[in-house]
């Protein structure tokens, strides 16, 4: 599994022009599966990523969590953070998991992630999604799982 984390002030989702999801301070994440992946890593990641340490304290160190800022969550499913672009013109998702596999590993992350923190909201798998956010920093990271 492959997450880019990014610290929003604000972020959304709309799909066919209406709006689905809406966050105020937290984190946006785009999630993206490999065909390798399954269920087993998907309580550990909700757990980290929790805990993953990307909010300002006090004195501006980056030191605190989403649970300790008590920020939101807006997950979207991206695919295309398999896209092998090493060659060519255009991008190959060969290394992504097909949807059959991937649709229910977003759900059950989403539903891991919803088990342990009371505000998180989630594009839709498989939609053609528009997504806005305000990106805080800007702080954005690249976890593998």
């Amino acid at each position: 599994m492959r997450i880019i984390l990014q610290r929003v002030t604000e972020a959304s989702v709309e799909i066919g022009g209406q709006p689905h999801a809406r966050i105020g301070r937290g984190l946006l994440l785009l999630v993206g599966f490999r065909p390798e992946d399954g269920p087993g890593c998907l309580d550990a990641a909700a757990e980290r990523l929790l805990r993953y340490r990307v909010f300002p304290d006090a004195q501006g160190k980056i030191n605190r969590s989403l649970l300790d800022v008590d920020g939101e969550l807006l997950l979207v499913p991206n695919f295309s953070l398999y896209a092998d672009t090493r060659s060519g013109l255009r991008p190959s998702f060969s290394a992504a998991a097909p949807p059959a596999q991937a649709a229910p590993l977003f759900d059950a992350f989403l539903a891991a992630l919803r088990a342990r923190h009371p505000h998180v909201q989630a594009g839709v798998f498989g939609a053609d999604m528009q997504v806005r956010l305000c990106n805080d920093g800007p702080l954005t990271l690249e976890l593998r799982f």
